[in-house]
């Protein structure tokens, strides 16, 4: 629920803030950017009617309305660090104004990556143009935007996991420990994202349930499945932390007992 209520004012913030430094197309990338990874039947309603908020017009930056919606927008990654939190069983000693600051860092940065990737995507095919003229057959190796758009999304997709598990919750953890939780997470959310499509493809129909309210009951469903899976790789991350710590004291303690 946090993650569905938080997508739109994100994207509304965002999106003012690149139209007011010139990145017109900013609404389309991060559109893709935040759905391309969803199964289409799920990912289809929510993304048209988050168009349909994006071309809204809006008066400027520095809005009630808009700095709302930033606001708004970081409640989503407080969930995820309340979440996490619990996962790694650490208590949050940092003020609220601290995190409640880093949230919305985090928000302002997303904003200027998707900026810069939707840069990246309109020169990409401007670059590859001026490159067939100096290295001819690169043709045979080309492939569509549709493809960078849903390879550059997988990467930020684990780029925001790791960042999440490294930055959001309390405490200190390598990124060598992130990688066993982060690995198993997009391995179930792939399957799961497959099974859940399948059945709603197969033996779900919303719609007689819910009628109008189908689309967004399906999205619910589907985050609440996809943040169960995130949280289960936080806990396996935690777990495996502390089984070597537990064995890093044993190791210690045959040590100190070797030496006496």
């Amino acid at each position: 629920m946090s993650a569905l209520l938080a997508i739109f004012p994100f994207l509304i913030f965002a999106t003012t803030l690149a139209g007011f430094l010139g990145a017109d197309r900013f609404a389309d990338t991060a559109v893709h950017l935040v759905f391309d990874t969803w199964p289409e039947r799920i990912a289809a309603p929510i993304a048209r009617e988050v168009q349909n908020v994006l071309t809204v017009q809006r008066g400027g930056l520095l809005t009630v309305s808009v700095l709302a919606a930033a606001f708004f927008a970081s409640n989503g990654i407080e969930a995820l660090r309340v979440a996490l939190n619990r996962a790694y069983r650490v208590e949050e000693t940092r003020s609220i104004f601290t995190i409640r600051l880093q949230s919305l860092g985090f928000i302002i940065i997303a904003t200027f990556g998707i900026m810069a990737i939707s840069f990246l995507l309109v020169l990409a095919p401007l670059a590859f143009r001026l490159a067939q003229q100096w290295m001819p057959g690169i043709e045979t190796i080309s492939v569509s935007i549709g493809f960078w758009r849903f390879t550059i999304a997988l990467v930020v997709l684990v780029a925001g996991l790791f960042v999440a598990h490294k930055w959001l919750p309390n405490g200190k953890r390598s990124f060598a420990s992130l990688v066993p939780g982060i690995v198993l997470t997009l391995a179930a959310w792939v399957l799961g994202a497959i099974l859940f499509a399948s059945y709603l493809e197969t033996f779900a129909n919303y719609v007689t349930t819910y009628a109008g309210l189908a689309s967004l009951m399906i999205a619910l469903v589907f985050l609440y499945i996809i943040a169960a899976i995130f949280i289960v790789g936080a806990e396996v991350n935690a777990a495996t932390i502390r089984f070597r710590e537990a064995k890093a004291l044993v190791a210690m303690s045959a040590a100190d007992r070797g030496k006496s």
